[in-house]
């Protein structure tokens, strides 16, 4: 199948790029074989020869870009987004997290209709690959993988793994007996796709300590073993909360991160999520490691009494993306997690540049500077979305984010206007310069897009080169 029209990505920080007029060559398993400018003799080669059912014409007023990828989202708690965000982190799990994964465990009707329109969700806000916590059953998080393979989504789906609880319906009892279910999950997810190809096996199994309030220490070094052994990713929580980390000191005598390197799971392998209160010599040893971020500047705003210091993770090397972390945050849309990246970046260098309390931070080694650093702790639209494209899908050891040769193609289809409705956009936007039509598409009209464009601007949407989404 082939593609022609123009084509937007970022295969690093900051480096926007917008290929007018190319042509993309997608191979009967999903994966680029061809992508330059459509006037070259090779792609005008591809052209002559295709039959036109065959050729896709993007039209002018729209773009492809690689869809979203959501480093962080809990699926069982779709079930109550947008709710119950005015307690504390630890108050918040008891009252409304378990209590809704406890459900969806004892009711797999219940499992299979949330689970489907959360995929369904995804689809509609671009979202081409996530990394899911699900619930403590085994039954309920093959429910999951099953409905992702379904809809066609980039699932890596992680089975909770917790022998401590506040709640004593919902726990495992037994580190060993958590181990061995760990170890059936990613057995029986890596049978539900065995009889496809490589390339169709779009769901993966993900090792997931829920965080170390919940892990007893043998848990986590069991853990840690099966992780070595089976290859499989992992994830968790980290360093998200006061009255986390303070639970993990008076019961563990350190850290949480300390907890985590002594079972061997700050690997490669790993995306810990939020990290707001890690201390700069923290954040390098997770570039070490080769450990990821998953930034979740929403829920961060309620359950952190801090805020990532992005800026400062990406200078040392963290890999990092983005997370939506439904339901701690009450949005599923990767768009609303790149502004609230940046919004939140700004709010950091404000202080820096005003001084407030900051000399403090500095001196207790919890902030990145001072406010005669010239780099700042900013960070622009471009990099946000590298972060909630390229940066996310690296994170989990996957091609797509970019559109190159070899590459899947995942994209979204995105449409600013209709040629023959100009000057007025699809959906919030508006376009008023008389100019704009013949100038092609620019960085500042992706700009408008990416700070108040919404759903009605996506118009399709593909996962391995298979159409997963149309709006028309």
């Amino acid at each position: 199948m082939l593609y022609r029209g123009d084509f937007v990505h970022s295969e690093k920080l900051s480096d926007l790029k917008i290929y007018h007029d190319h042509l993309l060559d997608v191979d009967a398993a999903g994966f680029i074989t061809h992508f330059e400018s459509a006037a070259t003799a090779l792609s005008r080669s591809l052209l002559e020869n295709e039959d036109n059912t065959r050729i896709v014409v993007i039209p002018p007023g729209s773009f492809l870009l690689p869809t979203f990828c959501d480093l962080h989202l809990h699926a069982p708690q779709f079930l109550y987004q947008g709710t119950g965000l005015h307690l504390p982190l630890m108050e918040w799990l008891n009252e409304y997290a378990f209590k809704a994964e406890e459900r969806l465990d004892q009711d797999p009707i219940l499992a299979k209709h949330v689970y489907m329109r959360l995929g369904e969700r995804l689809v509609e806000n671009g979202t081409g690959a996530v990394l899911l916590f699900g619930t403590i059953k085994e039954e309920t998080n093959i429910i999951l993988a099953e409905t992702m393979q379904t809809i066609g989504i980039r699932a890596f789906v992680g089975k909770l793994s917790m022998d401590i609880s506040t709640r004593p319906t919902y726990t495992e009892h037994t580190p060993s007996g958590a181990i061995e279910a760990a170890r059936s999950f990613v057995d029986r997810i890596r049978a539900l796709t065995a009889h496809l190809p490589d390339h169709d096996r779009l769901v993966e199994p993900v090792l997931t300590p829920r965080f170390v309030p919940t892990c007893s220490d043998a848990l986590l070094r069991g853990l840690g073993e099966l992780a070595e052994q089976t290859g499989v990713r992992v994830q968790s929580h980290l360093a998200e909360a006061k009255d986390q980390m303070e639970a993990v000191r008076t019961s563990r005598g350190m850290n949480d991160l300390a907890v985590f390197e002594k079972a061997h799971l700050i690997t490669p392998r790993t995306i810990q999520a939020h990290c707001t209160y890690l201390l700069p010599d923290e954040l390098s040893r997770l570039a070490e490691s080769g450990t990821a971020i998953a930034h979740c500047p929403l829920s961060n705003a309620y359950f952190s009494a801090r805020q990532l210091a992005l800026r400062q993770a990406l200078d040392r090397g963290v890999h990092v993306g983005l997370g939506t972390d439904i339901a701690g945050g009450y949005s599923i849309d990767v768009m609303g997690a790149m502004r609230w990246a940046v919004g939140v970046a700004r709010i950091l260098e404000g202080a820096r540049l005003d001084g407030s309390g900051f000399q403090a931070a500095v001196s207790e080694g919890r902030a990145p500077g001072s406010a005669n650093d010239t780099r700042g702790l900013g960070v622009d639209w471009k990099e946000a979305l590298f972060l909630g494209t390229r940066g996310g899908a690296a994170a989990l050891g996957l091609g797509s984010g970019v559109f190159g040769i070899g590459a899947p193609f995942d994209a979204q289809q995105i449409c600013l206007y209709d040629p023959d409705t100009a000057p007025r956009g699809v959906g919030p936007l508006d376009f008023f310069d008389s100019g704009y039509n013949s100038a092609g598409l620019t960085a500042e009209m992706i700009e408008k897009w990416w700070c108040i464009g919404d759903i009605r601007n996506r118009t399709g949407m593909w996962i391995q080169g298979r159409r997963v989404f149309s709006s028309r």
